[in-house]
């Protein structure tokens, strides 16, 4: 069963990007697939703490990010939008410069609460983070 429709794309995420937090720290969609969505984040200077390693709030943003869109992919837009109830994230490697990539892949999709972990990778695919994010499913008015 797929939970994110095949007409979602990385090119339509990217184009809700401008103006926001998701640009500014130059996170790019890169993938969508039927049951994940997955975004590259530049570690530069919008990205790095003063010792010169990615932030773990760049981090967050990334993990935050992707479990938020992937979440309102699983809903009606038209009746339900998804808020974020929490999130911890584990820094398990620095990374200084290059990109890191998050991938958000469910744990739980339930009527009112969702729950998806996000794995962000260096280059040479070693996990720098692991995230979850629990998300309510909430009515519009």
């Amino acid at each position: 069963m797929s939970l994110i429709s095949p007409e979602i794309t990385p090119e339509i995420l990217n184009a809700r990007s401008p103006n926001t937090m998701v640009a500014h720290l130059g996170i790019e969609y890169t993938r969508v697939g039927t049951d994940f969505i997955e975004a590259r984040m530049p570690v530069d200077n919008r990205t790095r703490q003063p010792l010169g390693l990615l932030h773990g709030g760049a981090s967050v943003v990334l993990a935050e990010t992707l479990g938020s869109v992937a979440a309102t992919c699983c809903v009606n837009a038209a009746v339900q939008y998804c808020v974020g109830l929490e999130i911890n994230a584990n820094h398990i490697k620095s990374v200084r410069d290059g990109y890191v990539t998050g991938t958000a892949k469910p744990v739980h999709i339930g009527k009112r609460t969702q729950v998806w972990e996000i794995r962000i990778v260096n280059e040479q695919q070693e996990l720098v983070c692991i995230s979850r994010i629990t998300m309510a499913v909430l009515d519009k008015r």
